[in-house]
């Protein structure tokens, strides 16, 4: 086993360093294949250049690496899809940054804010090319990542068509709506992530599909987790104003309650008004955030159940229950 995992008792934190020291070489490595005005542009997304890990916590490479752990396989053996499903996110957060008008990504300008719009859809495209190029190889992974990634543009799509509709009434969104949004968005790629791992070690199909369905259901609960931290999270830590997602007008899972309680028509009007700081008040006030967390602690839950029918290798899949407790207790 590789020398990161070896301890027996293992923190969310330590899974996730022990990870980017696993897969970083690798992915420096594919990223140096690019051409170099768009490795030079990765390098930036990913916070190479300044020797911090702007980059994110690498939830879903530490999926991808203990996935395979979990089959029972090396960690190295969950190295390609850990590069890959880096990759793919890193592209679909350079979009996304680009679709929301967002200026910064934890604490520094986005990378269309540093580079151009152009560029930045270019180096986005050059990362997704280069995610499958990494599981050109694989029995069945680039399908493994095309069926993900087709779900990721769905729950996209729904998410930027919520905030034409009406806050409330019959068109509404609703919460079971949300649910589809948010495991398409986030929840495929987590899925995928876990699925990979899975396939690259050896697991039978059975036991690849149970943990696709796991990492979506876990991917609901990081959606809701950083729903919440869009409303209240701290500027100094998530890189974002407080409040951007009441200012963009989406529809995420506190508001969606908080709409349904007694104060829904109230709430609705500060809404429409764009009174940020009284509607995060009264949606704490009226439930949402609560309702947000604990909406995540059943979807965790679900996740949990599926894993405790695997037979999974028992480090990994402690390490994994670790990791999946640290998604709705996180600063992103």
């Amino acid at each position: 086993m590789t020398a990161v995992f070896r301890a027996e008792r293992i923190s969310a934190t330590q899974v996730l360093s022990g990870t980017r020291e696993l897969v970083r070489p690798a992915l420096q490595e594919a990223v140096a294949g690019l051409h170099p005005w768009l490795a030079e542009m990765a390098a930036y997304s990913f916070g190479w250049r300044e020797g911090a890990e702007a980059g994110g916590k690498g939830v879903r490479q530490a999926l991808a690496v203990l996935g395979a752990r979990a089959a029972g396989a090396d960690a190295g053996a969950g190295v390609p899809g850990a590069v890959a499903v880096e990759l793919v996110h890193a592209f679909s957060l350079l979009h996304d940054d680009i679709m929301d008008g967002d200026a910064t990504r934890r604490g520094r300008p986005a990378l269309w804010k540093a580079y151009g719009t152009g560029p930045a859809v270019l180096a986005g495209d050059a990362l997704f090319a280069l995610a499958v190029d990494v599981l050109a190889d694989v029995p069945g992974g680039v399908r493994l990542l095309s069926g993900a990634l087709a779900d990721v543009l769905r729950g996209q799509a729904d998410d930027l068509l919520f905030t034409s509709r009406p806050w409330t009434g019959p068109e509404a969104v609703s919460p079971e709506e949300y649910r589809v949004m948010a495991e398409g968005k986030t929840g495929a790629l987590l899925g995928c992530s876990l699925a990979l791992g899975a396939l690259l070690g050896g697991a039978p199909r059975p036991v690849v599909a149970a943990l696709d369905r796991a990492g979506r259901h876990a991917g609901v609960a990081f959606q809701l987790a950083d729903d919440v931290l869009g409303i209240w999270g701290r500027p100094e830590v998530t890189g974002k104003p407080v409040g951007g997602d009441l200012r963009e007008g989406k529809r995420t899972y506190p508001v969606l309650a908080a709409l349904a309680a007694p104060e829904g028509a109230r709430l609705a009007g500060l809404l429409r008004r764009h009174r940020t700081a009284e509607a995060a008040a009264l949606i704490e006030a009226a439930g949402g955030r609560a309702a947000a967390l604990a909406e995540a602690r059943a979807h965790l839950a679900a996740a949990r159940t599926l894993l405790d029918g695997l037979p999974l290798e028992p480090g990994a899949a402690a390490e994994l229950g670790a990791l999946l407790d640290a998604l709705t207790d996180r600063e992103r």
